[in-house]
């Protein structure tokens, strides 16, 4: 296959609108633990509705004494809450609630929380329904198959499988600086830009199903392709196939520019109870689980003995231990996107919790 290449996409020069200009501020504490609550004041939103009958999570609480070793040192369950900028914690044991705590300003059982790049997690199930429903032909079929505005671009010839493990090989390394790709992107959803020409600009820079390069563009690309094998909006599939059992109704993030587009790869708004039941699906539902071993798989980070993670910036984790029988949700307030040193501490931390349960 020959690499392609496609000429990038540039903003008009304009000054940056308000939008623009406030995006870094409320994405930063003390400011983002109001708006990874009020997302829906920021942005245009699409309803995911759950079904007529709200089936509440039954409940047994138990103590959760956890201690945990990082660096040398040894730290408390409230410790790594402190540390870490917990807003919301939720621990279902064998499909009971047996921790919740709500420690945001304005976080509570009934709060939707910003979950970011966790999304790509929840679009990776649908598009398993979207398979057992037979509008997905399998995960060989190709973008272009659904998407033929994709026909020339640097995702041309890119198959489903690919987008799933982020091996399309379309685009850099995805970094959040102040004129990068991915920045342009968050800059057309606030500011009314057009989302699918920025995708669409991206080069070509590896052949597709050769390398792992972790992708934004991949996960929205694929929300796309869901929405035109479903013939639905993202958020109303999403309601159909999954949110029929949940608490409370959802949300995704919109786009500004017309036709509105979901941004299936980061901006779904769920409560924490209703997170923790997408981790159950995923222990009840064997298709398109991540594969072990392979780091990244399916839209899901993985991990030793089989536990996997969905993933958002500033500290979002759906966190799920099948041998345990556990799923954990921790949603927070981090106070930059990404955080090494954080983020090591936070899956440890969590499996700690896990192997405590499973020991007790």
């Amino acid at each position: 296959m020959t690499v392609t290449t496609v000429q990038p996409y540039t903003d008009v020069h304009r000054p940056p609108s308000w939008w623009e200009r406030q995006s870094d501020r409320v994405m930063r504490r003390p400011f983002n633990e109001f708006t990874f609550t009020h997302m829906n004041w920021l942005l245009p939103t699409a309803r995911v509705a759950r079904g007529p009958v709200r089936r509440p999570l039954p409940s047994r609480p138990a103590p959760l004494d956890v201690r945990y070793s990082f660096r040398g040192r040894e730290f408390a369950l409230a410790d790594f809450h402190r540390r870490s900028f917990t807003t919301t914690f939720v621990v279902l044991r064998r499909g009971r609630i047996v921790h919740e705590r709500y420690r945001g300003v304005f976080a509570g059982p009934r709060t939707r929380m910003q979950v970011f790049s966790l999304s790509k997690s929840v679009t990776s199930i649908l598009v398993g329904a979207a398979l057992a429903d037979g509008l997905i032909g399998g995960v060989t079929d190709r973008v272009t198959d659904y998407r033929p505005d994709f026909l020339g671009t640097a995702y041309d010839g890119v198959t489903i499988a690919d987008l799933l493990d982020m091996r399309s090989g379309a685009g850099d390394q995805e970094i959040w600086g102040t004129d990068t790709a991915i920045r342009r992107f968050e800059r057309a959803i606030l500011s009314g830009g057009d989302v699918p020409a920025i995708v669409r600009s991206v080069p070509r820079t590896a052949l597709p199903g050769t390398r792992f390069n972790y992708s934004t563009f991949d996960a929205q690309v694929l929300s796309w392709v869901l929405e035109a094998a479903t013939g639905s909006p993202l958020a109303a599939y999403a309601s159909r196939r999954l949110w029929q059992p949940m608490e409370s109704d959802a949300y995704y993030g919109l786009s500004r520019s017309h036709p509105r587009t979901a941004i299936g790869a980061g901006a779904l708004n769920a409560t924490a109870r209703d997170l923790a039941r997408v981790g159950l699906h995923m222990l009840a539902h064997p298709a398109l689980q991540p594969r072990p071993g392979g780091v990244y798989s399916n839209q899901w980070w993985t991990f030793d003995q089989g536990r996997f993670a969905g993933i958002g910036v500033h500290g979002q984790y759906l966190f799920v231990d099948p041998a345990a029988s556990v799923v954990i949700v921790k949603t927070s307030a981090w106070p930059v996107e990404e955080d090494e040193t954080l983020e090591q501490e936070a899956i440890i931390a969590l499996t700690a919790v896990a192997r405590y349960l499973h020991e007790h």
